[in-house]
């Protein structure tokens, strides 16, 4: 069988006019590796689609925008965003409003082997709507940033361990790689839309300050029925997905803001093996740090 990358990833020319062979030949490689492995291995079955649950207001599109739309898509560059092809999905708590819990579709591209950086949505179909950023960085990074920037980057161990994280359609062997890859890594999300979810009431357009957004370290921290309705949305079963990942708590070490959030929830919570705090903690940003 024969396999053809994408013309859009394919051919590069430098500035000499020239094809910039080495990216070519990356691209081809990275498509191929994962069509092989799609092709070989069990898949998950494939995530459902998650239609957003707000609509923001506005006239229907005029038939001259839509042509407008069409020639862009034909005429104009997307490469910034073609790379964006890691779909994972997890759950966040806002840091200053834990209350405030959702469900994020992370499209991200992975820029080298210590940085990602993703684009949030409210759904995974093409009617979804940007709700927010993430930056994910290494461990190796994060020990290289300023003490008053680490009290932005949230820990990703529990996340990883509990099963919370996914990367739904992935074989099961590539979802694990990609997971042990993630441990002891942190991120800095900001949510700049409160849109609908099932358990919320959202937003009909971008409201007010973006919101710095913190991860679960403990059982018991996302609200009753949040994991387990995006685990029936999507067509997953984290429980399952915690059990198969059990064997990657021995690369956990402890983690700077595990216990940032311990304490705001009105429920009991548990610690899981593998997820500890560093010590010391790291103090929330104050109101005027807020971008």
């Amino acid at each position: 069988m024969s396999f053809q990358p994408k013309a859009s990833t394919a051919l590069r020319f430098s500035l000499t006019g020239q094809i910039d062979e080495s990216r070519q030949q990356e691209d081809f490689m990275r498509n191929r590796i994962m069509t092989l492995a799609a092709l070989a291995l069990p898949l998950h079955v494939l995530a459902a689609d998650v239609a957003p649950l707000t609509r923001p207001p506005g006239d229907k599109t005029s038939p001259k925008t839509s042509v407008l739309k069409a020639g862009a898509a034909v005429l104009q560059t997307d490469n910034p965003l073609e790379p964006m092809n890691v779909y994972l999905n997890g759950l966040h708590a806002m840091k200053h409003d834990p209350a405030h819990q959702m469900v994020a579709h992370h499209f991200c591209t992975q820029v080298n082997e210590d940085f990602a950086q993703c684009v949030l949505f409210d759904g995974n179909t093409r009617d979804a709507n940007l709700n927010g950023i993430e930056y994910i960085i290494s461990e190796k990074l994060f020990n290289q940033l300023p003490p008053a920037e680490k009290q932005y980057w949230h820990p990703h161990n529990y996340e990883i361990l509990s099963g919370q994280l996914v990367a739904p359609g992935l074989p099961d062997v590539a979802e694990k790689a990609l997971m042990r890859g993630k441990i002891n890594s942190y991120g800095k999300t900001w949510h700049v839309w409160k849109t609908a979810m099932p358990h919320m009431k959202g937003d009909p357009l971008p409201y007010g300050d973006p919101e710095l957004a913190w991860s679960f370290n403990r059982d018991g921290e996302a609200m009753p029925g949040l994991v387990e309705g995006r685990d029936r949305a999507i067509g997953i079963d984290s429980a399952e997905t915690r059990r198969k990942r059990a064997d990657l708590a021995p690369l956990a070490k402890p983690q700077s803001g595990v216990d940032v959030l311990h304490g705001k929830f009105p429920r009991p919570t548990r610690p899981i093996p593998g997820v500890t705090d560093l010590g010391g903690g790291t103090r929330s940003p104050s109101a005027s740090a807020q971008p």
